[in-house]
């Protein structure tokens, strides 16, 4: 969601990759969330920082405390931002119907548009990725 959020929101900015310490592939409530702001984010396919298409950058976010302990070190001096936000897969896992997840998935959708918004640093700090 964040990626999706800073490529609509942000563009100007920033070049957007987003990667986790695990692959799992597109959470289709996560699709389903975005889809209802008309982001589609059906081509952002989870990946592992192995597999991202650049080795260096500007800035580096985590977004959650477990990729926050286990996000490597990035070659060329990147600035480590950490904002955490809930996990709504972790949240929801116990929950039996995709209305109950989606109230989580929305809530965390909306703290995440939130910080893409007004958290990440100005466009005028020069061109980022």
């Amino acid at each position: 969601m964040a990626e999706g959020f800073t490529r609509a929101l942000r563009s100007e900015d920033f070049e957007a990759f987003s990667a986790g310490v695990e692959s799992h592939g597109l959470n289709p409530l996560a699709a389903r969330v975005m889809g209802e702001l008309e982001i589609d984010i059906g081509n952002q396919l989870s990946k592992t920082i192995q597999e991202l298409p650049v080795g260096e950058f500007d800035y580096v976010v985590s977004v959650c405390d477990n990729a926050r302990e286990r996000c490597p070190r990035f070659p060329g001096g990147a600035r480590m931002i950490h904002h955490s936000f809930p996990d709504p897969p972790y949240l929801t896992r116990n929950m039996k119907t995709d209305e109950e997840k989606l109230v989580v998935y929305r809530r965390v959708r909306d703290e995440i548009r939130e910080y893409i918004e007004h958290g990440l640093p100005s466009g005028s700090e020069g061109s980022h990725k």
